[in-house]
């Protein structure tokens, strides 16, 4: 169902992460290869794969945009909030923290 939306010459696929961030990966490769600097990011699980993505890229030395309203995570009794919490470190440690609607009039600037 997918496919027709990443088979085209502006979709980069890169290799499966193995536990949260792209250190067992390609993507960091992919992005130098590309010329890429910047980061824009959101994801499936706020505090797990996003938030190490956005700590290895930092890490990495690329500027990492997060999207806050792009990315969700759990809520436990017995843990709390993951979505405010990594929220909380996006703030902490990205580049930038915007909202989706502000993520693209940036980009259309």
């Amino acid at each position: 169902v997918y496919k027709p939306y990443i088979d085209d010459e502006n979709t980069i696929v890169v290799s499966p992460h193995k536990i949260y961030g792209p250190e067992t990966n390609d993507l960091v490769l992919q992005l130098r290869k590309r010329g890429i600097d910047t980061v824009i990011l959101g994801g499936m699980s706020a505090n797990l794969c996003t938030e190490s993505h956005m700590r290895e890229l930092i890490e990495q030395g690329f500027e990492v945009v997060m999207v806050k309203d792009a990315t969700a995570a759990a809520i436990t009794p017995e843990l709390g909030d993951g979505y405010k919490t990594a929220v909380t470190n996006f703030g902490f440690i990205a580049n930038d923290v915007l909202t989706t609607k502000e993520a693209v009039q940036k980009m259309n600037r």
